[in-house]
């Protein structure tokens, strides 16, 4: 009978606690990656969207910046020529000055109803706060189109068709309603309990709002705005039942430049329209992700949660 006798060097699987390996098999943690065939078709779904993307943008560039050409890949000549024939036909000058004074206004003016009215809506409870709630989320949820046609004749009887103050005022229907419901489930991850401790040594409302709230908010505040801000510029049904030679933003003075124009120098003025507007948003959207930062808000309403 022979006797095995364990060298007391090599490490036992019961005595330190572990499982023995199997063969063939690797923790979880050090599994291959291995992509399955729904993961290649989701893949293959993306890289064709960017491409036809990719191409739709380089063709409105090109179209923009060549000469009409019809029997070769590329034009002949570059040129600038679209771009100052649609400066000078259209008003662009004044159309970006327009575009530019309707979103900042309209941003502000949403930032300072929308934000006291989704704390009220987060903080207080009044009867038929459900039903107001649901009417904040109509202007969102439904196409603008459906009121716009009856908000504009109102405009009209008013006298304020064709103006700015119109644009403005068509614009801020969707736009506050929008901040509110962007803000209130913001301001329902802050602790009420600060507000409460603040108001026990003395702080009124709006040291409350101004101090407390405010730096806690900006985060939220900031990103309702860029939203806002896109929202807008890009608005069209609205703006357009309203607006006037004087007081069309960039997306409507793109469709009438379209409407108004005629065989292919009205495709290469819109082309080059359309990629003052694109060039327009993405300076815009630059300039505002200079100051807002999703992960940021991620992590400051995560902070919001465990306090």
């Amino acid at each position: 009978m022979t006797t095995t006798i364990a060298d007391p060097t090599t490490p036992d699987s019961t005595s330190t606690g572990t499982p023995p390996k199997r063969k063939g098999k690797l923790p979880p943690g050090q599994r291959p990656l291995v992509m399955q065939p729904s993961s290649w078709f989701v893949w293959f779904g993306i890289a064709v969207f960017f491409i036809f993307l990719l191409g739709i943008l380089i063709g409105v560039v090109v179209d923009s910046f060549g000469t009409q050409w019809f029997d070769s890949w590329l034009p002949e000549e570059i040129t600038l020529g679209w771009y100052n024939n649609a400066w000078n036909r259209f008003g662009l000058a004044n159309v970006l000055i327009v575009t530019l004074i309707v979103a900042a206004v309209v941003v502000a003016v949403s930032v300072v109803i929308g934000v006291p009215a989704a704390y009220l809506l987060a903080r207080r409870s009044f009867p038929f706060k459900a039903a107001v709630s649901a009417l904040f989320l109509l202007p969102i949820m439904i196409p603008p189109i459906t009121y716009g046609i009856p908000l504009a004749t109102v405009m009209y009887n008013l006298g304020l068709g064709r103006s700015l103050v119109a644009v403005i005022l068509v614009n801020l229907v969707p736009s506050v309603p929008f901040v509110i419901m962007t803000m209130t489930p913001f301001i329902e991850q802050i602790n009420p309990s600060l507000e409460s401790a603040a108001r026990m040594c003395g702080a009124t409302t709006k040291t409350i709002f101004t101090r407390i709230l405010g730096p806690l908010l900006i985060p939220g505040i900031l990103a309702a705005a860029v939203l806002v801000l896109v929202r807008t510029v890009g608005m069209f049904e609205l703006t357009y039942l309203v607006s006037g030679p004087q007081s069309d933003t960039l997306v409507v003075a793109i469709y009438r430049a379209m409407t108004s124009s005629g065989g292919g120098e009205a495709r290469q003025l819109v082309s080059s329209m359309a990629v003052l507007y694109t060039t327009m948003m993405m300076i815009i959207l630059i300039i505002a992700l200079r100051f807002v930062n999703p992960t940021q808000l991620v992590g400051r309403v995560s902070e919001m949660r465990e306090d």
